[in-house]
């Protein structure tokens, strides 16, 4: 019955995590809001989702335009009457080695990872605040809590997520509104099967050997799944875990404990 009375906005929520986000959440009878830049992909989830029997609107918007943002506050709020739970899932990867990174490159990726989350956590913060109750839930990375090799630029913006969750969690702790992370390894996503072409042209490996590769990240030698992760998200809504502020929760089968 909890959920039932949670309205949610999930962005980058036409595919992967925020797709696995949206379904779960909304088979525990929130009613959701995806969003993202491509319109196809976030009617096509909606409307899978709607078919279901669930509450499910698509909302267009590019998270690093504040005018796209306040639109999807606007829709949102409109839509659903309020907005309970705000998952700030859309983010893009990059890899190369310093010396290949354009500042191009360098601002498109904090302008989404970063710059994104700030821009909708700010939206729909004041009226949480407003209402005593709320969860903001980021979605980050492995890379946000440990660096590796060639992707200095994708986990400095992700180490920025964690930063601006624990920042944002301690300003919030008396709000009723608590400001989380999920930090999932590789998730079996369209960014892993990019990581995987990747390493064959680069390496000429085969793709199997690519794939077995990223396995070996994991102790538990596997890629994750995005329901996986989606549960995290759950777990992090439920008025039980209001104890739970300012984390970064780990899911990569114990490579990294923290």
């Amino acid at each position: 019955m909890e959920f039932q009375r949670q309205r949610v906005v999930i962005t980058g929520g036409g595919r992967g995590i925020g797709a696995a986000v949206a379904e779960m959440l909304a088979s525990e009878g929130a009613s959701v809001v995806v969003a993202a830049r491509s319109r196809d992909e976030i009617e096509s989830t909606a409307s899978t989702l709607r078919d279901a029997g669930h509450k499910a609107w698509a909302v267009a918007c590019d998270v690093t335009d504040p005018a796209s943002v306040e639109t999807l506050r606007r829709e949102s709020e409109d839509k659903l009457g309020g907005v309970d739970v705000l998952v700030n899932n859309a983010g893009v990867g990059y890899s190369a080695p310093l010396k290949a990174v354009r500042l191009t490159d360098w601002e498109r990726v904090f302008a989404v990872n970063v710059t994104g989350t700030f821009l909708c956590a700010q939206a729909f913060l004041p009226a949480m605040v407003e209402r005593g109750w709320g969860r903001i839930v980021n979605v980050a990375s492995v890379a946000g809590k440990v660096g590796a090799p060639y992707i200095s630029t994708y986990s400095a913006s992700k180490h920025a997520v964690v930063g601006f969750t624990r920042s944002l969690a301690a300003e919030v702790a008396t709000s009723g509104v608590t400001v989380n992370a999920v930090c999932p390894g590789f998730v079996e996503t369209e960014m892993v099967v990019e990581s995987v072409d990747r390493i064959t042209r680069k390496t000429g490996l085969s793709a199997l050997e690519a794939r077995a590769n990223l396995e070996g990240n994991s102790p538990q030698g596997r890629i994750f799944e995005a329901a996986e992760v989606a549960y995290q998200v759950l777990c992090l809504c439920d008025q039980r875990s209001r104890g739970i502020n300012g984390q970064s929760l780990v899911l990569d089968g114990g490579a990294v404990q923290s």
